[in-house]
């Protein structure tokens, strides 16, 4: 057995852990980690930690989660022996993370595509459904950059008539999504703003990871919605991150600065917090999501829409 090579058959993972860390502390450019395992499609059915025909059992989810909480990508898996697999961890390059390079077109948020994340896809467009404006009905998107989150719309609603309004602060992001969606209607303006007298009244409001946002004051912004921009029968889609981009991959939890693993309490705090007002203003709300956690909440009167699958 090569050095390079960790083997594991019977370990727990209390002792994988340590031993992969280590090995990822000493890594160099062109040697990754390679750890071989029991192949888990030769376990499907058991619990990860379950002994099966070639070791203890862990399911490719698992391998996933150590590699990114270990800080590494998990690399292409590899059949080496009967009941055996080989798979590589590289350390993630350090970069900066989208935000820090701004917004605007041709930035790194330009490069980020939320629609990727299957369970998003699904989540949003579920949330969508829920709240179910009317053929014809108004949709207000805050924060919309390039408009990448507006295909939702169309797998929700597929040959629905809608007009869709998107707001934000960068002009060049702005220009992109104008072209993405030329029948939509794309203004500058600040959500801070908000209200606006011209924006009018709407049956859906969408914003993702933007309550959270530096400068906005979450609990000002929804009064403002619901007092001056929600018809009345008019519903909500809040997306609230609970992950960061490191290297071209999604990172799962919500970070706070010096913090070793993700700290969810700020994050679980501002989603209570709008629950608890939303329901008190007469709102049935409703919380999914993984990577990005939903809320949609509509008014206690109205009926909830279907949410059948894809």
């Amino acid at each position: 057995m090569s050095p390079s090579v960790l083997p594991f058959t019977l370990e727990p993972l209390s002792e994988i852990i340590p031993a992969v860390r280590a090995a990822l502390r000493d890594w160099q450019p062109g040697q990754d980690v390679t750890l071989e395992v029991p192949d888990p499609d030769a376990g499907l059915g058991l619990y990860a930690g379950e002994i099966g025909p070639a070791g203890r059992h862990r399911p490719w989810s698992t391998w996933a989660d150590l590699a990114d909480a270990l800080n590494a990508h998990l690399l292409t898996p590899q059949p080496v022996a009967t009941g055996r697999v080989r798979f590589g961890l590289r350390p993630y390059a350090p970069a900066p993370a989208p935000d820090a390079c701004g917004y605007g077109a041709g930035g790194e948020w330009e490069r980020v595509d939320k629609l990727e994340d299957p369970v998003l896809l699904l989540t949003l467009v579920e949330a969508l459904r829920r709240i179910d404006p009317p053929a014809g009905g108004r949709v207000l998107a805050l924060g919309v950059n390039t408009g990448r989150e507006l295909d939702a719309l169309a797998l929700a609603f597929p040959g629905r008539p809608l007009e869709v309004v998107g707001v934000d602060t960068d002009a060049s992001a702005l220009a992109r999504a104008r072209q993405r969606f030329p029948a939509a209607t794309f203004l500058s303006l600040d959500v801070a703003a908000l209200p606006h007298p011209t924006l009018g009244r709407f049956d859906l409001v969408v914003a993702l990871s933007l309550l959270q946002s530096p400068g906005v004051r979450g609990d000002v912004l929804l009064s403002a919605l619901r007092k001056h921009h929600l018809t009345q029968g008019g519903g909500l889609v809040l997306g609230f991150p609970n992950a960061r981009y490191r290297d071209g991959f999604l990172s799962y939890g919500a970070r706070m600065k010096n913090f070793a693993r993700p700290d969810l309490s700020l994050l679980c705090a501002d989603v209570t917090d709008t629950r608890r007002d939303l329901q008190k203003r007469g709102f049935q709300v409703f919380i999914t999501g993984k990577y990005e956690l939903i809320l949609s909440a509509l008014p206690k009167t109205r009926k909830i829409g279907s949410c059948l699958e894809l």
